[in-house]
């Protein structure tokens, strides 16, 4: 779900690519601050950055790679989850500890890939269970547009952190952010708080106009430097501004980067032709990832797979809105990559748990078939290797092949809400909420531990918000 941006009109290729050539400024410290101890006791202090990590003796290990166990899951009983400079170096029973390792009982437990979120707005934390009562276009007008005329740097600090930290600790480790803010302070302030939770994040730009050349000076120097952020172009594909899509398209593939587009959240966005565009403009390919596609037509479907386009389910955000629900079935059928969003302030929560569960329950609900895709190890991939297919790459993360990235999450199931134990691998689904997340890793470094966020202060992160969100309400 998107902002709604005045349409600019359309810069020339070249108005948009200049400074490509320019070098870029010293980089800034985008990294995350060095770390005062946990407060945890020291049998659960977390693992340094490049620290070996053995997960010792795991119930259950979902893969996500059916070479390395059982089912479409990968499944593994009783294994062991070695981690060592930032990847998975292997997956097995009673591997023996490296020397100097930090070992982690994790019996009892189970362990899989992060989630991927493929689609969020993250400074929208700020109207989080606002304009219940809107449709698309009136969540757009009365919550959208105020609050983010009234954004200052420090502002934008305090919501992205808060709702990235809340998806961090919900077992997302990779996010891509779709972003219509503008000016460079701003940015700049959101790509920082970004790279200081320590979450893999993707900032998908809509480059705005005059300024066309911002979107090259954010890339090489705002995102680049962070080792686990990359950059995408976004855009609104319509026919009224497809000049603009295309430049945006230019762009994306000079830099070699995806087009992310929203496309056909609503059925009045018939009239914009959205594929039509796409089409025409030469982006329909698997560099281009389109979000919600809800209203899409047998032929829009068959093309969108023809040309193995990517696209991303929201369902939370779309039932909310009451936008409709994307054909998924259909599109599985014909063998589109689809993740899952979260898609921001329309989710007013980071749970992926409930993301899945309303993505089978959809399609349960339109079709009236409790048999139609997806079913549970269905959603279950969608949101860890699918998620990182639809976006490019599942050659680093997604699932536990060593070698891949050490992204991962650790559930722990002995709670009131998920034992006593039945089908562990339904219950993630339908019984798990983000308290069951005991642990988080990207590359190999704990982001949560013992059921709490490493070093962060969560009271402090919550008031900072609730000052700025203050603030900005009273300036209006």
């Amino acid at each position: 779900m998107q902002s709604a941006p005045t349409p600019p009109s359309a810069p020339s290729r070249r108005e948009l690519l200049t400074g490509l050539g320019v070098a870029a400024a010293t980089p800034l410290l985008l990294g995350v601050a060095a770390r005062s101890a946990p407060r945890s006791s020291p049998a659960h202090q977390p693992a340094p950055v490049g620290r070996t990590v053995l997960l010792r003796g795991a119930d259950l290990v979902l893969t996500m790679d059916p070479a390395l166990g059982s089912g479409l899951l990968g499944s593994v009983e009783h294994a062991d989850v070695l981690m060592r400079n930032g990847t998975i170096a292997a997956i097995g029973t009673a591997l023996p500890p490296p020397p100097g390792a930090w070992v982690v009982d994790a019996s009892g437990k189970l362990i899989m890939p992060g989630f991927v979120d493929t689609h969020t707005h993250l400074w929208q934390a700020v109207i989080r269970g606002g304009c219940t009562d809107g449709d698309l276009f009136g969540w757009f007008e009365r919550c959208t547009a105020p609050q983010r005329g009234r954004l200052t740097p420090a502002a934008l600090h305090s919501f992205v952190r808060l709702a990235a930290l809340d998806a961090v600790q919900s077992g997302v480790t990779t996010l891509v952010d779709w972003v219509d803010i503008f000016s460079y302070d701003l940015i700049e302030s959101y790509v920082r708080a970004l790279a200081g939770t320590g979450v893999r994040f993707t900032y998908a730009m809509f480059p705005p106009h005059p300024d066309a050349t911002l979107v090259t000076k954010v890339k090489k120097e705002l995102v680049d430097p962070v080792p686990l952020g990359s950059f995408q172009v976004a855009t609104h594909a319509a026919r009224a501004v497809q000049d603009l899509n295309r430049a945006h398209w230019e762009a994306a593939q000079d830099m070699g980067v995806m087009l992310n587009s929203h496309v056909l959240e609503r059925p009045e966005q018939r009239a914009d032709d959205p594929i039509g565009v796409l089409r025409d403009i030469g982006a329909l390919g698997p560099r281009l990832l389109i979000n919600h596609a809800i209203h899409l037509t047998d032929d829009e479907i068959a093309a969108v797979a023809d040309h193995d386009v990517r696209a991303v389910h929201c369902p939370l955000s779309n039932m909310r809105l009451a936008s409709g629900v994307m054909r998924l079935s259909d599109l599985s059928r014909r063998g589109v990559k689809v993740g899952l969003g979260l898609d921001g302030g329309t989710n007013d929560s980071s749970d992926f748990h409930a993301l899945m569960k309303t993505a089978i329950g959809l399609q349960r609900a339109r079709t009236t078939d409790a048999g139609v895709f997806p079913q549970v190890p269905d959603v279950l991939r969608m949101a860890t290797l699918g998620g990182a297919e639809a976006i490019g790459i599942a050659d680093r993360v997604g699932s536990l092949t060593p070698g891949k990235r050490a992204d991962l999450v650790v559930i722990d199931p002995a709670a009131l809400n998920f034992a006593p134990r039945f089908d562990w691998v339904g219950q993630i689904v339908f019984n798990g909420r983000p308290e069951n997340i005991d642990a988080v890793f990207v590359e190999g470094r704990a982001l949560k531990f013992g059921g709490r966020l490493v070093d962060i202060d969560t009271n402090r992160v919550v008031r900072e918000a609730e000052a700025a969100a203050t603030r900005l309400r009273a300036a209006g």
